[in-house]
């Protein structure tokens, strides 16, 4: 064979093998029917010069249709016996005489293909309990080869809603202002990503499901890009959400490479596993030193926002919305988010709080010294008109790190 079979298409053979095998006939096949087209998936064969997979032909010319079409039976032990038959190519090239065929139905009923088995000379001896065999077969391949047609589908639902957003430039990208709790006045904005309303989809989601389809560092990057088209329409910095694995690509370094880096704040989410600290910091180090800000985001929310904090030192960490939503009626809260900013301040890493919502917390807040807050109680994520202007004031920017040093290699994790 001309590629290596995968797990999944050997098991299929191997059914193939037996049918091949108990039938004594010279081929067995699976075929995929689309419609127009039969496509020769699995082959098991003793004339393999006559039968390979990957083969094509007009799904109407072939025995498979006809007998899905009931012009001919499941089971013919002699194709002379059928002048229908000896019309098709088949009964021509490769001049098959004998042939047993039985549909793959999938668990929804829907029509996947054909299980057949055939010969080069007629059979006499073909009868209604071989198609019973052949039924038997059938159904047990149609259970192997289920969730890879389940998941092909999956991924061309993804592509097929994923692709004309990414012609069009990608997802609307809002901004959502970050205040500094202590005097009220706005000093950046974090930039999120949109997608249409119908997908009922949050925004991490469709990016996870861009990965799966090898579009991520795309949509990603696009993301990225009409982030920082905001950057000439506001003040203060921008925060921008990227994930290492894209940050990590060339197209990534050349977007940064662009970008008045003083004013961009880059967030890794906690959730982001991170194959390659190292690799990571080593991308970084050249943008850290031109003004690039680092923030590591959701910190709270598990247990891989430490590591990241203690390998890649950022100038801010970001309070998941978990732990500040009741921080105010909750000392188990209060608590938590104080040993963070403890932490935090102890790093010279600026504390920023997420899904601020009410007074109460805020007041929380401030008093436990967080730095920055963003929420609903200061603004909802819109248009860059919507925003507040900055008060022409000296406002505290994360300040960039100038202690960075490379993680050493007893912390490394691969």
């Amino acid at each position: 064979m001309g590629r290596t079979r995968t797990d999944a298409e050997q098991q299929v053979a191997d059914l193939l093998r037996t049918a091949r095998t108990s039938l004594h006939l010279s081929v067995a096949f699976l075929s995929r029917l689309d419609g127009t087209t039969q496509h020769l998936e699995v082959v098991d064969t003793s004339v393999p010069f006559l039968f390979r997979e990957g083969y094509q032909q007009k799904q109407e010319v072939t025995l498979c249709q006809a007998v899905l079409d009931k012009k001919l039976p499941p089971v013919i032990p002699d194709l002379t016996d059928f002048p229908e038959a000896m019309k098709l190519p088949a009964a021509r090239m490769p001049r098959l005489r004998s042939y047993v065929s039985v549909p793959v139905t999938l668990s929804d009923g829907s029509l996947y293909g054909t299980f057949c088995a055939a010969g080069l000379t007629s059979d006499k001896e073909l009868t209604e309990r071989d198609k019973v065999l052949m039924d038997v077969l059938a159904s047990a391949a149609a259970v192997i080869i289920e969730p890879e047609v389940r998941a092909q589908e999956r991924r061309s639902e993804i592509t097929d809603r994923l692709d004309p957003l990414i012609a069009a430039g990608g997802p609307v990208v809002v901004l959502q202002p970050i205040v500094d709790l202590a005097t009220g006045r706005r000093v950046g904005a974090e930039a999120l990503s949109r997608f249409p309303a119908e997908w009922g989809m949050a925004p991490d989601v469709v990016f996870g499901q861009a990965h799966s389809v090898g579009s991520g560092h795309l949509l990603e990057l696009l993301a990225l890009e009409r982030a920082a088209e905001h950057l000439d329409r506001v003040g203060g910095y921008v925060a921008m959400n990227v994930s290492p694995a894209t940050l990590l690509t060339p197209e990534c370094g050349d977007l940064l490479g662009r970008l008045p880096l003083s004013r961009v704040l880059l967030e890794l989410s906690e959730h982001d596993q991170v194959e390659d600290y190292a690799a990571l910091n080593a991308t970084l180090a050249p943008f850290r030193a031109a003004g690039l800000r680092l923030a590591i985001d959701d910190v709270g929310a598990g247990f891989s926002s430490l590591r990241h904090i203690v390998v890649t030192a950022p100038d801010v960490i970001k309070i998941d919305r978990s732990i500040v939503a009741g921080l105010d009626t909750d000392p188990v809260l209060e608590t938590l988010v104080r040993s963070l900013v403890d932490f935090g301040h102890g790093c010279a890493v600026r504390v920023v709080a997420e899904g601020v919502e009410g007074e109460g917390e805020a007041a929380v807040l401030r008093r436990l010294g967080v730095d920055y807050g963003q929420g609903w109680l200061y603004g909802r994520p819109g248009p860059p008109e919507a925003l507040v202007d900055l008060v022409r004031a000296p406002v505290r920017l994360p300040r960039p790190r100038r202690d960075i040093t490379p993680v050493q290699p007893a912390l490394r994790q691969h």
